[in-house]
């Protein structure tokens, strides 16, 4: 098994997903400067066992750009009309950096709707009691460094090959930053501006205490953006999660070392496999 279909939720914004397999459904959902094709080294491997879906979010990919805007929020709006598009009643969430702090949003308005969480690589935002919990980087170092290139002109097919690979541990494959480049070079700018800047406003620290469902924390040994401390923090936060730190990889696990990462999360969804449905 190793195609998937692609397909497109309508409404508006009219949003695009690849899937796969059948079964209890698992979504995918990428990160800040990427999109669904950073999953496909995943889908094959899930699809084995579950309904398997990565999606484009708003502004992202194949799914529409949007007029006004972005409230952090719409990310799960969105998801709301994915679950109700598959006819599921909850779903396990996988999501990395950007991704896990929407599976985290979607949580804390839906927690009926999730079965598990899978947060890879990602924070809730900076707790001024315990430092262990902010990114390695500022919300001005992070905004100015992510947009300030595009509201200078840059092009994405330009900026990607040169930055990609920056946040990758030392060693990565030519395959992982072929497919870092790939998703970066089709970043929609203005649509990418507004997430960078309702993402850095976002925090979801406060609610933390309040997740319920399974939880597993996978972060890279050499994420140099949100490193394995913020896992820890998140860990002492969420009651009854786990987290693993996957050696030889940096803030892209997915991407950077497939394998160990698709044998992680797998065992952690077939404890929790029928939650989903």
């Amino acid at each position: 098994m190793n195609a998937w279909t692609t397909d497109y939720l309508p409404g508006s914004p009219r949003i695009a997903f690849d899937h796969m397999g059948q079964g209890p459904l698992v979504l995918f959902l990428h990160g800040i400067g990427s999109n669904r094709t950073s999953w496909h080294l995943q889908l094959p491997a899930f699809a084995e066992h579950f309904h398997a879906v990565a999606w484009d979010a708003r502004g992202y990919g194949r799914s529409e750009d949007y007029q006004g805007e972005l409230d952090f929020g719409d990310f799960a709006g969105d998801l709301v009309r994915l679950l109700d598009h598959f006819g599921a009643a909850t779903a396990h969430l996988c999501g990395l950096s950007m991704g896990g702090r929407i599976a985290q949003d979607f949580h804390a308005r839906h927690a009926d709707r999730v079965a598990t969480l899978v947060l890879c690589d990602t924070f809730a935002g900076d707790d001024a009691h315990d430092a262990r919990s902010g990114r390695s980087q500022s919300i001005e170092e992070f905004v100015n460094s992510r947009i300030q290139p595009f509201l200078d002109g840059e092009d994405p097919k330009e900026r990607a090959p040169r930055t990609a690979g920056r946040l990758m541990a030392p060693g990565h494959s030519a395959d992982a930053l072929r497919r870092a480049i790939r998703a970066s070079s089709e970043i929609h700018v203005e649509s990418y501006i507004k997430t960078v800047r309702a993402s850095a406003a976002f925090s979801r620290v406060d609610e933390l205490a309040h997740i319920r469902v399974p939880t597993l924390l996978v972060f890279g040994a050499e994420d140099p953006l949100t490193p394995p401390t913020v896992g820890q923090y998140m860990r002492d936060k969420i009651a009854g999660s786990r987290l693993v730190i996957l050696p030889g990889a940096g803030h892209l696990t997915n991407l950077e070392v497939p394998e160990a990462f698709n044998a992680t999360v797998l065992a952690f969804l077939f404890e929790h496999r029928d939650l989903a449905g």
